[in-house]
């Protein structure tokens, strides 16, 4: 009997191993920091300009649940940028456009904050990033990571807030 539950055992970890190694190579369970000081470097700006200060997406007045991986609810800041070509109606987004959504355990006024997500056109295209809210800017994704691509490509120019 004490056999049977060792071999159990290892099976189960066996197999969490092997689910665990599966995600990883499919960018999925692991981070992907391709550029940790540019990561570092975009979060230092959007807390030195108070991006909580920043208009609201609309439809995102207050915080709302969430079905995106940022956390069960959330609440999405436009840079002025990003702000003025939402309000022109454009449906592609110009360079210097960034978004940022905080993402928390719930709705309720008390729930954690658990993340920090940006998006930022550049020259070269959309730079992510995504940081624990309280990790001081050490990323856990950054750069162009396939996470973010894989499930933003289905947005407007990335974007996938207004999705329906």
């Amino acid at each position: 009997m004490m056999n049977a539950i060792r071999i159990n055992s290892f099976v189960r970890v066996g197999r969490n191993a092997m689910v665990l190694v599966a995600l990883c190579i499919f960018g999925v369970g692991c981070g992907d920091d391709q550029d940790p000081e540019g990561a570092q470097e975009l979060w230092n700006r959007v807390h030195t300009e108070k991006y909580q200060s920043w208009q609201r997406a609309p439809g995102f007045e207050m915080r709302r649940d969430s079905s995106a991986p940022h956390g069960g609810a959330s609440e999405i800041f436009l840079n002025p940028t990003m702000a003025d070509a939402v309000a022109s109606g454009a449906t592609t987004w110009p360079v210097g456009s960034l978004i940022v959504k905080d993402g928390y355990s719930g709705v309720e006024s008390d729930a954690s904050h658990v993340l920090v997500a940006a998006m930022e056109k550049r020259e070269t295209g959309w730079y992510w990033a995504e940081w624990d809210a309280d990790s001081g800017g050490e990323a856990m994704y950054s750069g162009n990571p396939s996470i973010c691509t894989g499930c933003h490509e289905s947005g407007r120019d990335f974007v996938r807030i207004w999705n329906p």
